[in-house]
């Protein structure tokens, strides 16, 4: 079977998603009610956060059976309906791998806590703290990545919470779980891999054998890959410096895409400057090592924004204009708000950086509910703020559940992002919603497959201005985003006949164009 294209991902928390049973917790088969709103949407991939056996600490990331699905969520059979269901709409399901860490209460660390030296060695342990420079993902939550563990009469390694002990994937036994594990989910029909904290884990694997830096165990990862599917998606949690990206990707050996860290903090910062050469500038910093086709791009997902890639100005910027409150920052690098409270709300505004992130020629991703313009709560503890349930309709329960008083999380249902007023239901019937502009950009980006190549950006005559051209003549097409409140006029750098594709907040005449604040258009040349 060939590799369905990454067109577009639609991240999906099955917990939040949708209820089928009226249990309180959203459910697979409630994701399978709902890829009918996906494939009107026009999206290739959905991709599942973790929806293993968990100790319910860590939004499912602390998994405690990498082979059994949530009670809560389903079981195998309702997995399979998923798989099947979405196979059969052209959408393929990618799953989260997580292997850098388990939780606590996983029985292998059980099992190493009380002894066991064949299940101890699969732990980083110490009976000091080592000097390692190592520094904790989430503080102050936790002050070392080094815990004192009574029960086991050593201190452990976590690079994430102290629940959260690290696999020593210098240990053979557990690179060689790794692979089964993979194979155990390939052969249910996944679509992909989504790997959680690769650097972590290409630095463990670097104790064993130095060579390539540890990348090599990549390799053994896209072996097992292609085995079952030559070309399959593996897509890396890498947060690192745009001047390595070539290293983890390796010409497809290796990962076959990453997350793109550095282009959403410059992005955002483009966004709170109202400045598009941020983004422009950004794009020349990528070699041919890392193409555009092989990075993945967002505007917000499940954790905090992290700008931890901006320099202390620029992230003191972003921070003022879209987190001025102590209460919407953590970790001391990041915002725990979703995208349209941080814009305000303003639909043309979202829309704008949805046209923006769909013209750089990478793979975007949506999270649930940022198509609808869904909003977050502050009151929840740590990166919870930004974990709500969907709204699908202005009732209650917002068609997250059938049984409110049963929801686990219950979604909101007054204020400016509640569920009487930012909902699937009325969007879908609502002429200039951000829904049907979100879905217009996805379902013209699917139909010319020059707007999936690489664009080279353009000088305007604006610094508010983000110009880019796709293609070669006569088989062009142009992007004209409009970063800036204020209005903005261009000469047309296309020359002959263009056709309109999108545009909201733009006029053309005579070969120029005034694109409102906030505009944008998409334009092609008639053999585009």
């Amino acid at each position: 079977m060939a590799v369905r294209p990454l067109r577009a991902i639609y991240q999906i928390d099955p917990y939040l998603f949708r209820d089928s049973d009226g249990c309180g917790w959203g459910t697979l088969d409630g994701i399978t009610e709902k890829l009918d709103h996906l494939q009107w949407l026009g999206i290739s991939h959905v991709w599942l956060l973790p929806f293993y056996c968990n100790a319910g600490r860590d939004g499912g990331y602390d998994v405690t059976d990498h082979y059994r699905i949530d009670p809560r969520l389903g079981d195998e059979s309702a997995f399979q309906r998923l798989v099947d269901a979405a196979d059969a709409r052209g959408i393929g399901i990618i799953v989260e791998l997580v292997m850098q860490h388990t939780a606590s209460a996983h029985p292998w660390f059980v099992a190493a806590q009380h002894g066991d030296p064949a299940w101890r060695a699969w732990y980083l342990w110490s009976d000091h703290v080592p000097d390692d420079g190592l520094q904790p993902m989430f503080p102050p939550i936790e002050a070392s990545v080094w815990t004192w563990d009574a029960e086991a009469g050593a201190f452990n390694r976590h690079m994430f919470y102290r629940h959260e002990p690290d696999l020593e994937l210098a240990h053979a036994p557990v690179r060689d779980e790794l692979l089964r594990v993979m194979e155990f989910w390939l052969q249910r029909g996944v679509a992909g891999f989504r790997v959680d904290a690769v650097p972590y884990m290409v630095e463990r694997a670097r104790h064993a054998d130095p060579h390539d830096d540890g990348l090599w165990l990549l390799e053994a990862m896209r072996a097992t890959a292609d085995a079952q599917q030559p070309g399959l998606p593996l897509i890396g949690e890498a947060d690192v410096s745009a001047s390595h990206y070539g290293d983890f990707l390796c010409e497809g050996r290796r990962l076959s895409h990453l997350l793109d860290f550095h282009l959403n903090n410059h992005f955002f910062l483009a966004l709170a400057r109202g400045d598009a050469s941020e983004v422009a500038r950004v794009m020349a910093e990528y070699g041919p090592q890392a193409p555009p086709d092989t990075r993945i791009a967002w505007l917000r997902n499940n954790d905090e924004l992290d700008l931890e890639q901006l320099e202390p100005d620029e992230r003191e910027a972003v921070m003022q204009r879209f987190a001025p409150e102590p209460g919407m920052r953590i970790y001391g690098r990041g915002i725990r708000r979703r995208l349209a409270p941080m814009l305000e709300g303003d639909v043309a505004w979202q829309a704008m950086a949805w046209a923006a992130l769909l013209s750089l020629g990478q793979v975007p991703v949506i999270r649930y509910g940022e198509e609808i313009g869904l909003g977050d709560c502050l009151e929840l503890p740590e990166r919870n703020a930004v974990r709500m349930p969907m709204h699908w309709h202005g009732r209650p329960g917002a068609g997250f559940t059938d049984r409110p008083r049963h929801a686990w999380r219950a979604p909101p249902a007054d204020g400016p992002y509640g569920y009487r007023t930012v909902n699937v239901e009325v969007q879908r019937r609502t002429p200039g919603s951000l829904l049907l502009r979100v879905r217009e950009l996805l379902l013209q980006r699917n139909a010319h497959p020059v707007l999936q190549q690489g664009p080279h950006a353009l000088d305007p005559p604006s610094p508010a201005l983000l110009m880019l051209c796709y293609g070669d003549a006569p088989r062009q097409a142009l992007a004209l985003i409009n970063f800036g409140d204020e209005p903005v006029e261009v000469d047309l750098p296309l020359r002959g006949p263009l056709r309109t594709l999108v545009a909201h907040g733009a006029r053309l005449r005579d070969h120029r164009c005034i694109l409102q604040g906030h505009g944008y258009t998409w334009l092609a040349a008639e053999g585009a």
